[in-house]
Parts: structure tokens; C-alpha cells; sequence
């Protein structure tokens, strides 16, 4: 188990207004498994994943994240754990635009203060798990959408993160490109990683082990894995 929610829920306050974003959550979710969290949007499901991938606080209930009580730590804690544990990719990509695509999966280990050699080699590393070292030298915008998905996960693979959150990965994506991004994701979750990818889309449901519905903020169905 790499997270737990004991409990969590989320809530924001708008003058006299409280709005519920998630509410009362129990959730584990384990390494070599992908986990779907599905649900049409303003549902909660990418609040779920927020909680999950460190960026903001629950309002109540027991978060951890790789053995550590989200509640009690502090913003650069919170920064580390999130840059040590966690890889994130967005549905938007979020490639820097001037920098190639190794440029762009580098940049977390030069964050981290990885030795420039053992960041070169953990690079083409990245790069050739998701099929891309023949793009490295590629700018974002020289690349198809389906192919700058596959930096960003490279990016997001480069520092070995235990958990991988993805939030809506294939909304920009045709339906090829769509196959082979979460093929890759549910590869990921079978060589070991925890994987956890928010979508509306219920054509992903085919690549994962495990499924959560959530629908105005609550968590409604859990389904079986799927082998």
C-alpha cells in the first residue's frame, strides 16, 4: 500500500456557503495496480487525486502517502514528497515549449540535484520505456499529442516514483494514441508502480485492476480487479 485515505473529505467555505468537495473517503491504493477514478466532471474525482498526490490538505480524516501523515507536514514536506514519491501527468502535458523533450524529462532530476551522468542515463532510460528516443531532440510543438503524453509520462517516470497520477491522460488524445498511452500506464502498474488515472472517458475501464466510481463527492462503487 502506498496511500490511505482513513475518512478524508474536502471542503471549501464561500462566505456563509460550504461546499463539498469530497466527501467522507476511505481508499487504499497499492502498488502494482491501476486504479480509475471515473466520474463526470465537478464529481470530485480530481480533488480524490489532489489529496492523493500532495497538493492540498484534506479538511478532515487521515491522509498518507508512503508512510507518512499528509495532515501534519508542512508545505516543503509536502514539495518533497511530492517531488521523492509522486510522478504527475496532466491532461494539457504541461511541456516546457522551449525545451526539447530530454530537456523537459531531465528537469526533474536536475531538481532533485542528480549528477549530470546518472541524469543522462535515467533519462534515455525513461525515454526508451515509453518509445521515444528517437524524438529527443524534438520540441513540444514538433511532436503529436499522443506523442508529447508519452514525454510527459517519461518525465513523470524519471525520478522512480512509487505513485503515478494521471488526470484526464487521454482527453486530448485520438483513439490510437489513447490505446497506447494507457497501455503503458497499465505495463507501469503491472511491473510494480501504484497508478492512479482520473477520467470521464469509460473507454479506459478495459486497462485497469481496479475502479472507483465518484459522483457529487461521494465515492459510490467499487469494482473487482480485472485480470
Amino acid at each position: 500500500m502506498i496511500a490511505e485515505l482513513k475518512g478524508v473529505g474536502k471542503e471549501y467555505k464561500t462566505g456563509d456557503q460550504t461546499i463539498v468537495a469530497l466527501q467522507p473517503t476511505s481508499l487504499q491504493l497499492n502498488e502494482g495496480e491501476l486504479l480509475l477514478i471515473i466520474g463526470p466532471s465537478g464529481s470530485g474525482k480530481t480533488t480524490l487525486l489532489s489529496l492523493l498526490g500532495c497538493v492540498i490538505y484534506p479538511s478532515y480524516g487521515d491522509l498518507w502517502v508512503d508512510g507518512q501523515l499528509v495532515n501534519k507536514l508542512n508545505q516543503n514536506e509536502l514539495a518533497k514528497l511530492r517531488l521523492n514519491t509522486i510522478g504527475f501527468v496532466f491532461q494539457n502535458f504541461n511541456l516546457l515549449a522551449p525545451l526539447t523533450a530530454e530537456e523537459n524529462v531531465l528537469m526533474p532530476l536536475q531538481l532533485q540535484g542528480v549528477r549530470a551522468s546518472e541524469a543522462r542515463e535515467r533519462t534515455e532510460k525513461a525515454l526508451k520505456t515509453v518509445g521515444m528516443t528517437d524524438r529527443r531532440q524534438n520540441l513540444p510543438k514538433q511532436l503529436s499529442g499522443g506523442q508529447q503524453q508519452r514525454i510527459a509520462i517519461a518525465r513523470a517516470l524519471v525520478t522512480n516514483p512509487k505513485l503515478v497520477l494521471c488526470d484526464e491522460p487521454t482527453a486530448s488524445l485520438d483513439k490510437d494514441s489513447l490505446g497506447i498511452v494507457m497501455q503503458e500506464l497499465r505495463t507501469l502498474a503491472d511491473e510494480g508502480k501504484a497508478v492512479a488515472v482520473v477520467t470521464h472517458d469509460p473507454r479506459l475501464k478495459q486497462y485497469a485492476h481496479r475502479i472507483v466510481e465518484v459522483e457529487s463527492g461521494a465515492v459510490k462503487e467499487f469494482k473487482e480487479f480485472n485480470d
